[in-house]
């Protein structure tokens, strides 16, 4: 049976991260045979696949912090993908310079990871209790913050059509 393709896989910014992905193939492959090379490219394959893995996590929730949560570990991850193929590139074991075409690549992703971001409802959110997003220092904003979540729209987001009788928990196939 052929996987259905998934609503992320369409957006731009996840194609964009398969082209971050592919090139990072494409590099892992041309490093020079070294010590560093199996770890600079676990390094890199890794973060590519986060990237791509975050993407599918924020789309997959619509809660504001959760999705600003997997857009800072997607920028994090895009980042040490450039510092390990910069770091290649400083110890010569990269035969050629991959430095400016990732660097090329990566913003042509940060361009449109921005557009992707700039889209996420600031409005659909619920405390986190990290105070990173709330200020929870008062009793009149904690109010507040408890307001905002709106939980019928919260279990809204969740499709029980996408829900098949193979995804029973292992108390359900006794």
């Amino acid at each position: 049976m052929a996987r259905r393709l998934d609503k992320y896989e369409k957006l731009p910014v996840y194609q964009k991260a398969q082209e971050l992905f592919d090139l990072t193939e494409v590099i892992a492959d041309a490093l020079k045979e070294d010590e560093m090379k199996e770890h600079l490219a676990a390094q890199m394959f890794s973060n590519a696949a986060l990237i791509q893995a975050k993407i599918a996590g924020a789309e997959g929730g619509g809660l504001y912090t959760l999705r600003m949560q997997n857009a800072v570990l997607i920028k994090l991850a895009t980042q040490d993908m450039f510092n390990a193929i910069s770091f290649a590139s400083m110890v010569e074991i990269n035969e050629e310079d991959y430095v400016d075409l990732m660097r090329d690549k990566i913003d042509e992703f940060r361009l449109v990871f921005n557009d992707w971001v700039r889209g996420f409802d600031k409005t659909y959110d619920i405390p986190d209790n990290w105070a990173i997003r709330f200020d929870t220092s008062t009793p009149e904003q904690e109010k507040l913050e408890e307001l905002m979540f709106d939980e019928d729209r919260f279990f809204d987001d969740f499709d029980e059509d996408d829900i098949s009788e193979d995804d029973e928990g292992p108390e359900d196939k006794e």
